[in-house]
This record gives structure tokens, sequence and C-alpha cells, in this order.
């Protein structure tokens, strides 16, 4: 027979971008904690709303399945003393077990005899498992905690009800000085505590006090309504996904609403009033079916319609607060010189430990000019880089920016326009912050991206040198994406710029400002980002053996590792592989001074070798290579088959070894195939 359990975790308003992730984790760890006490069941279900985390279990056992297992302990020899009694170790054995030597058989394996013991546990009632749910709960991880009143443990917020219902039973148990029960809280000003009667009228219930539990549906009912103003008005809405699962976690009982603005801000630039509206009060935008943004807004209210009027003017006049700030900014940055700013940025701190804002940007536009011959940029693309890194950074001291941060590079575009810069310069300084995620939108033109190069590369060999280098999850410079962005454009654009070379170049610059220091530490953290680009499905050993590899281009490596890994699929991976290995762990042993001398060859196969090796050539297509290389193995074979390498004459023995690492420096612009794993 089976039973439906639920358990409600009723608390106070959690911060919205917790909710789901909260949720999603709440039902992974009841369903492991299920498996892990053999409580059978068929499904779990989840809900979630600003003021709770709730689980409901479908078809729960009513009780534990029986156990039955094998132990194996110490050997008979050891388990017997000399007079046929059982050992400390036997007793010690079994009694860990919770059984007797009574209970003690031997078994024989490979021909000796070992304890073993059978243990059967009768499964318990579900009601007797249950009392663990209250460790579920403690097991939840979140970014932030807080502890409150005079308690000493901590949780994510004030727990206030605990409800625990197998069918309509009731399960006593306590959380965080909470005793359990039925009773749950509902809509904060349009609901009360109600008692839910069962687990399955959980979101009947609390419908009935105005909140949804459900997040699909309560998400449902957002969009639905919104796409019915769509109708009625005959607008479009931009339904943004991030903004939507926000406003679902802010609300328990939605009702969406439209709002207006006066149509004089909208000579204030776009992007300040989408900001406006969805970074600072989460509105959805409301345009024309052109795609013309309307001065209208659509905002969800957390309740029903009753008074909406009210609700749509409070909203009216905070987000005209917020335009009306915009305004002022918009008109008077339009009065400031980007000199005058650029001169301020003198007295900016980029950081207290590598100088100020004006050097960073000394720094990068010398970056940025050796960049630019390495991209082979046109003059006039030069010279738009050059002086876009002369003066990129000065709109972080604009009132719209100082107001606006999300604002920085997109103003400064259109005030780098406003004043008279090329679109090319302009251009470049909204796409230098770009990727602004790890898998965020390029920049789209060539010297938007030499700047975000020369600024991202400056930015990481800067903090790297005053060593304020990431360790663990600890990154609060965000350097890891500042350096997948790095990467991420030289492949985009197709900028065969070796990643060593580069780095090693800009360790030869000299600065003023700055000495770049811990260069190998540098080139390890670009290479965990190049590998993090590698499609996740290759295995470890082939990517380890392709970034130790003496190509450092980032395309070349993404292909090698993916045509690697292609390889090992097919027949005779594991001969190539090896043979390669084999003279790869040869060649360490090789004096690097020690030119190959075909007359110091003994036998057909050193020649065989050496001419294979001098007609191998090695291009930038990694899936030809490797099938040269691979090709090479009956060669390679026959080489070692026929040949003592390690030979007694010294002469011989280093001419031969001066032919394996001639091989292998041709190899290793593919992978260190010695790194690979065959077994």
């Amino acid at each position: 027979m089976t039973k439906d359990l639920l358990v409600e975790l009723g608390l106070e308003e959690l911060p919205a971008y917790v909710v789901t992730p909260s949720e999603k984790q709440l039902g992974q760890k009841m369903a492991t904690f299920l498996t892990d006490n053999r409580l059978s069941f068929e499904s779990i279900q989840t809900f979630s709303t600003p003021r709770r985390l709730a689980v409901r279990v479908k078809g729960l056992a009513d009780k534990q399945t029986d156990l039955t297992e094998d132990f194996k302990g110490p050997s008979k020899k050891i388990a017997l003393d000399a007079e046929g009694n059982f050992s400390k170790a036997a007793q010690g054995f079994v009694r860990g077990k919770g059984l007797t030597v009574d209970d003690i058989e031997f078994r024989e394996i490979k021909g000796e005899e070992y304890v073993y013991v059978t243990k059967h546990e009768t499964g318990k009632d579900a009601v007797e498992v249950l009392a663990g749910v209250p460790e579920v709960l403690a097991s939840l991880t979140f970014p932030v905690n807080m502890h409150w009143a005079g308690n000493t443990f901590e949780y994510i917020r004030p727990v206030h009800t605990l409800t625990v219902l197998l069918d309509d039973q009731a399960l006593d148990m306590d959380f965080l000085d909470i005793h359990s029960g039925c009773v749950s809280r509902g809509h904060r000003f349009l609901g009360q505590e109600t008692e839910i009667a069962s687990a399955n009228s959980y979101e009947d219930d609390l419908r009935q006090q105005f909140v949804i539990a459900d997040a699909a549906e309560r998400e449902a009912m957002i969009v639905d309504q919104i796409k019915a103003i769509e109708a009625e008005r005959n607008v479009q809405v931009e339904i943004d996904a991030d903004l939507l699962n926000e406003v679902l976690n802010l609300v328990e009982y939605p009702t969406a609403f439209v709002g207006s603005f006066d149509t004089k801000y909208l000579d204030v630039p776009e992007e300040v009033l989408v900001t406006s509206m969805k970074n600072h009060q989460r509105y959805f935008v409301v345009r024309d079916l052109n795609g013309k943004l309307l001065p209208n807004f659509i905002s969800v209210r957390n309740g029903n319609a009753e008074h909406i009027e009210n609700v749509i003017k409070g909203n009216e006049k905070v987000l005209v607060a917020r335009l009306e700030d915009g305004e002022f900014f918009w008109n008077e940055d339009q009065k400031l010189v980007i000199a005058d700013l650029v001169e301020k940025l003198k007295h900016v701190t980029f950081h207290e430990k590598i100088g100020s804002l004006h050097e960073h940007m000394d720094r990068t536009k010398v970056i940025a000019d050796y960049l630019a011959d390495q991209a082979e940029l046109s003059a006039d693309e030069k010279a738009a880089v050059l002086r876009a890194a002369a003066i990129y950074k000065f709109d972080l001291l604009t009132g719209m920016v100082g107001e606006f941060d999300e604002l920085q590079g997109l103003m400064g575009e259109k005030y780098a326009l406003l004043a008279g810069e090329d679109a090319a310069v302009a251009t470049a300084i909204r796409e230098h912050y770009m990727p602004t995620s790890a898998d965020g939108a390029l920049p789209e033109t060539k010297v938007g991206a030499v700047l975000a190069l020369a600024d991202k590369l400056d930015t990481l060999l800067s903090f790297f040198s005053v060593s304020l280098i990431p360790s663990g999850s600890n990154d609060p410079y965000a350097l890891r994406r500042a350096t997948q962005g790095i990467v991420r454009i030289l492949d985009a654009f197709g900028w065969e710029i070796p990643l060593d070379e580069l780095i090693a170049s800009l360790y030869g610059l000299s600065f003023d400002s700055l000495t770049y220091a811990h260069q190998d530490e540098v080139m390890t953290f670009i290479s965990a980002r190049i590998e993090k680009m590698m499609d996740a499905a290759i295995a470890k050993d082939i990517r380890e053996a392709v970034l130790a590899s003496d190509t450092f281009v980032v395309r070349l490596v993404l292909e090698a590792s993916a045509a690697i890994a292609q390889k090992s699929k097919t027949d005779g991976y594991k001969e190539a592989v090896e043979s390669l290995s084999r003279a790869f762990n040869l060649a360490e042993k090789a004096d690097a001074s020690v030119a190959v001398d075909s007359s110091l060859f003994e036998n057909a196969q050193e020649t065989a070798l050496s001419q294979a090796v001098a007609s191998l050539e090695l291009t930038d297509d990694m899936v030809a290579n490797l099938d040269k290389l691979f090709a090479l193995s009956p060669v390679i074979n026959d080489f070692f088959d026929n040949t003592m390498v390690m030979a007694e004459d010294e002469k011989i023995k280093n001419n031969r070894l001066a032919l394996l690492a001639s091989l292998v420096a041709k190899a290793k612009k593919v992978a260190v195939f010695n790194l690979l794993n065959t077994k």
C-alpha cells in the first residue's frame, strides 16, 4: 500500500534568485534521502513561492524494503587462532556488523577461505524513516545564511511553519525550534493560516488563501495575463526569461497590470528607459507591433485586482522618479568634455595595489597597439582602436553611469558619438566589455574585439602580478570570465595568435605604472579556460595531452582535442598512440645538442624512420596531422622491433634518441602522446 507525502517549510520572504534553485535542491535531496533509506516512490513534485519550499512524494511505500547483505571478512587463517577459536579480528569484524561469531561461515575464494556473514534487516515503517526529514531540510545549502532572535543556528531566512503530512496524517517532528503540524500560511495580506487537509489537497487549500504554490502554474498565469494585455492593446511585450523568473519568485498570487509614463521621456536613450524598467523596477517593456518603444510598462502585483488603480498610480510614481533622474543625467552629461573626464581618471583607483584607471588605460593602449598588428588591422582600424583605448573608460565618470552602472559602455558609445568621435571608436567603447558572461555575446567589430582583448589582458596580468590570483571558487575580480572572453574572442575572429607567444611578448613590455609578474601562473590559468571550451565529453587525458602540446592557438587546440577524441573510437588508436608514446618517453633522454647523423644508422628501419620524419609535414589541419602521425605507427614499430635504442655505443644511442626527438618535436604540434591513456 502506498501513500502520498507532503513536506512544506514556511519561511520569511526568500530572495528571488534563491527560490527556484532551492526548490530543485529540495526535490533532489528528498529523492536521495528516500532512495538511500530504501523507501520506494513513484514520483516527486516540488513547489515554491517567496514564502515556502515544498515537496510532494507520490506513491510512497508504507515501509522500507527488506535488506540482505553479504560481508566479506578476514581470511580463515587470521579469523582463527592456534586453538581454533575465533580471533579478536573475527570478533571485531562481526561486532561491527551488529552480529556474533555464530553468524560466521567460511567461503572459498581462489583456493583460500574467508569469513563471510549475511545480515538481514527488516524494513522499518515509513513513518519511522520519515523522522529523518528535518535532516533533509537542514542539508539544504544557500548562498547566504542568517540567524535570528537569540538562536545560534543559521538558515536562509527565519522559519515559521513546518507541515508534514502522510496522506491526511500529520507527522510529529521538529526543525529549528519549529514543531510540525498541518498548518500553513496563506498570502501575507489576502490570506490567513489554514489547515492543509491532505497531501493531495495542498494546492487547492492554499489557493483558497490566495497562494499559487505551483511555480509552473504561477508562471503560466503571468504569461497568459501579459498575452491578454498584448491582444487587448495591440502591442508586443518582451517577456525576458530571467525577468519572468525573478517576478515569478516575488509573488504568490500574480495579477498583471499596465502602467504608463509621459511621452517626453522617450527622448531619453531607450537603453536608459529599458534599464529603469527591467533592472530597477522589474517591469516588462511594451512596444508597438513595429518594435518601437511605447510609454507603457507591465508589472505584476502580488495580489488580486482589487484597488488595482491605486497600485498602478504608485508604480507610475516610482518609475517617473527614475525617469526624471535619467532625463536629468542625459542632459547634464552632454555638457561634459571627454578629455576632461579622461584626465580625472588619473584620480580614480582601478585597484589600490595596481593603480589608477588612467594607468590601466595606458597599458591597454600599448597592448592594443601590439594586437592591432598581430590581427592585421588596417591603418584606419588601428587608428580607431588606439583612439578608443585612449578614452574608453571616460563614461564611468558621467552622471548616467554613476546612477545606472549597467549602462557603462552603452552610454560611452552614445556620448562619444555626440562628441563627434568616429563610429568605430564609439562602437569599440561599448564592445570592450563583451562578453559580459562566460557564454555572453562577443564583439562584432575587429576594433571592438582588439580593445576588449587588450583591456582583459591587462586586467588579467595586472591582478596576477600583484598576487590577486583566483583560488578555488573565489574570483572576486571575475578574472575567469575575462580570460574566457580572451580565448573566445581569439577563436571567434580566427586570429591564430599563439597565446604563449602573445603572453611572452606582453611580459616583455615595460610600463612605469606596473611590472608584470607570475607568467607561469597566467599560462596555467589561460590553459584552464581553453580546456573549459572543449567538448565536455572529451576525456581528461586527451584534454591534458593537447594542452601540453607546442600549439597554443585556440582554434588548433580545440580541433586537436576533437580529432583525438574522434580517433579514440576507431580501430588502431591504441596501437598508434602506444608507438608514439614510446617515442615520447625515450625522447626525454635525448641530448638536445645532438643532430641526427644518417651515417650512424645500422639498419634499414632507422633509415625508414628518418625518411618518414623528414617527409612529415604538419599543417594547421589537425585532423590531417593526426592521420599522418598515426600512419607512421608501422614504421615506428618496425624501428623499435629491430633497433636497440639504448645501445652501448654512446654515439649510436644518442643518434637514435635524436632521431626519436625529431619525430617528437613535430608530433608535439598536435599533442603530448605519452599523456594519453590507452588502458
